[in-house]
């Protein structure tokens, strides 16, 4: 699945300029977040987004005309064709909408959001997530909705660091995740909560025939079916002003998860998921920003089914290690950080590029499989909205034996 050839880059850029070219003012929801000019090396210079190269010179009567509309404005609806890749999926075609608003009687407002897609990819796995962040009127209550239905044919590479990257065995399978949460704002950016989480693959076949003997264990290994079923608590802190593309402050959450067999799990086990992430200014007073992520998803008791293992990609939006296919590592135990820097090429923010670095490592109970499993690379940023801050992002990651392309719409984290 993994595809390094540059024919790959110039046709992904192709067909992103054919989708977002009609996809103007998707991310106008988040009118309200960045400023209308950029001061680079002393020299001010007018905020450009892609379709700034497409539209006429409007007069400024017509200019107060329409940000008056859009201030006026309590609802926020997108749709728009688009397109990704990673080594996991290959070329992927997406379809996604989206329904953002304000919270009203709110000093300092947070956007909320419900958003749904459809993606189909080149090696025919369907993803349809539907995704709710709704904050109450008054900013108090915060409810989070995640839920996915997923098709998809894998790779796995059994358990820790040090296996052999092409002796990987092909999986199949369905999957339904619902997870649901409310929290209870107990200080200004601090939210506590509790809520229910219920995931459950099935239609699971080992599919490689080449590996029929292998195939007969893992079938017996994984069976046709694991369910994980539980309450969660759930304690939030977040200052970010821009959650599409951060530029300053925190954002960190504590997971711990129960699955339970009277929920009808298969197994019972207990899991704990700290991810922390902070952006800095660096050098203070341009527009670079040092952005920083630590992921760490252990296990506390118990020994989760195969496929609810901490992995590599297998965090909520699969975007844990860049340079590596999805599924690669796994184990009892996750430890991943990464740092990214994020740089202007042009004053106006039209294009701009990031350079990255990742180590994961995994565990068995106490021992680490492998020291460090490094990531790092390089990418592009092509602004698509200049009051979001939302971008095409392309990156080519390296891993130890692996490398390739990364397409996303949004940054990773």
């Amino acid at each position: 699945m993994e595809h390094t050839s540059f024919f790959y880059l110039f046709r992904t850029i192709a067909v992103l300029l054919g989708c977002f070219i009609f996809a103007n003012g998707t991310f106008a929801q988040i009118d309200k977040i960045s400023s209308d000019t950029s001061i680079l090396g002393g020299t001010s210079k007018p905020e450009k987004d892609f379709f700034d190269l497409f539209k006429k010179k409007t007069s400024t009567n017509q200019v107060d005309v329409l940000k008056e509309k859009k201030k006026n404005k309590p609802v926020f609806i997108s749709a728009l064709p688009a397109v990704g890749y990673s080594l996991q999926t290959g070329f992927a075609g997406i379809v996604t909408g989206n329904i953002a608003f304000y919270a009203k009687n709110v000093k300092d407002p947070k956007i909320s959001t419900i958003s749904a897609s459809i993606t189909y990819s080149e090696y025919n796995q369907i993803i349809i997530p539907l995704y709710a962040d709704i904050l109450s009127k008054n900013g108090n209550w915060d409810l989070v909705s995640d839920n996915r239905y997923i098709s998809y044919p894998s790779n796995i590479f059994g358990l820790g660091g040090p296996t052999d990257p092409n002796k990987n065995h092909t999986i199949n399978f369905e999957q339904i995740k619902l997870h649901q949460t409310i929290l209870r704002r107990v200080y200004k950016n601090l939210f506590l909560g509790a809520g229910f989480y219920y995931d459950q693959f099935w239609n699971i076949k080992v599919i490689d025939p080449q590996t029929r003997r292998i195939n007969v264990y893992i079938q017996q290994e994984f069976g046709s079916t694991q369910t994980a079923s539980g309450p969660v608590g759930k304690l939030i802190y977040d200052s970010r002003k821009n959650q599409i593309n951060a530029t300053q402050g925190v954002y960190a959450n504590a997971t711990i998860r129960q699955s339970l067999k009277e929920l009808g799990s298969n197994r019972e086990w207990a899991s704990l998921l700290l991810d922390a992430r902070a952006y800095i200014n660096f050098p203070k007073g341009s527009h670079n920003t040092l952005a920083l992520w630590s992921f760490n998803w252990l296990t506390l008791a118990g020994t989760p089914n195969y496929l609810y293992l901490p992995s590599t990609g297998w965090d909520d939006q699969y975007n844990t290690g860049r340079g590596y296919v999805q599924s690669r590592f796994r184990g009892k135990q996750m430890i991943y950080a990464e740092a990214e820097y994020r740089y202007r090429i042009t004053r106006n923010g039209l294009l701009g590029g990031v350079a990255f670095f990742n180590w994961q490592q995994f565990y068995g109970n106490i021992k680490p499989y492998e020291p460090f499993l490094r990531g790092f690379g390089a990418g592009l940023r092509v602004r698509v909205n200049k009051k979001s801050g939302a971008n095409i992002c392309l990156d080519y990651g390296f891993g130890k034996g692996s490398q390739g392309f990364y397409l996303n719409l949004g940054e990773l984290f």
